[in-house]
């Protein structure tokens, strides 16, 4: 049998997603509750690999058991295992060819940089102190992104992609309360796309940069001319998006939640 997971997480607490040895990760730790449920040693794939510090609300997983369970006992067995930092949100039975990376067609996350004159303790890792960023000049330079183009000026050296050819589908900046908020949804990513995207806007926010340099960083396939790597500490996998699967709807993160109850 072939279970899928929708899975959330404080990446605070773990050295990204990938299983490594003698640190925390989200894999490890999943597999550590599911080998328990199951009584069977688990090994998980993911449809976005978190660097270290980054959150989910919307990751999503799948693996093979030969033991048979209830759904409900995926999810809440699960979660008894597991530490304080990860849950199952949900679990779905699949067919045999489903795979959470390769079966995915677009991804989406989430950026939040918070703007006030002093970090908040109560968003301490959650979103990413900044003085104020014009969020509509941001968005305007960020549609140069936008379309099936090569990322190479937004790519991090250790990248083991063969390619930077990637398609963005869209690229949102807003004001949300004290927040602003970067959404973006492509088919996959490059090794630190967002936050680099997210550290590059942020200088046309503050007025460093003009709106038109985020497209000549683009041309330029440079990473060496580009701008700063935003903090994982802001960052959220928010959507994967399967042709033809009803998975339940993923939630927003904690801080753009809290802002419409």
């Amino acid at each position: 049998m072939r279970v899928a997971l929708g899975l959330e997480y404080h990446g605070g607490a773990f050295h990204g997603w990938q299983r490594q040895v003698d640190v925390p990760s989200v894999q490890s730790d999943v597999e550590r509750a599911l080998s328990r449920v199951a009584d069977h040693p688990v090994s998980v794939v993911a449809a976005g690999r978190t660097d270290r510090g980054v959150h989910a609300t919307a990751q999503v997983a799948s693996f093979e058991t030969s033991s048979k369970r209830p759904m409900k006992a995926w999810r809440l067995g699960t979660n008894s295992h597991t530490s304080r930092e990860v849950k199952v949100l949900w679990a779905r039975e699949v067919a045999d060819d489903f795979h959470a990376r390769y079966s995915a067609v677009a991804r989406r996350y989430t950026y939040l940089y918070l703007m006030r004159n002093d970090a908040s303790p109560l968003l301490n890792g959650l979103a990413t102190p900044s003085s104020h960023l014009d969020a509509d000049a941001m968005h305007r330079a960020a549609q140069a992104l936008v379309g099936e183009q090569d990322f190479s000026s937004f790519r991090a050296a250790g990248c083991q992609s063969a390619s930077a050819q990637r398609r963005v589908n869209y690229l949102r900046v807003h004001r949300q309360g004290p927040f602003a908020v970067l959404e973006v949804e492509a088919n996959a990513f490059v090794l630190h796309m967002v936050r680099n995207m997210a550290g590059a806007l942020a200088l046309v926010g503050s007025g460093e940069r003009h709106e038109g340099w985020v497209g000549e960083l683009l041309r330029a396939r440079d990473r060496r001319v580009a701008g700063p790597t935003a903090p994982s500490q802001g960052l959220y996998l928010t959507g994967v998006t399967y042709p033809g699967m009803d998975f339940p709807q993923p939630h927003l993160p904690p801080p753009l939640a809290a802002l419409e109850r």
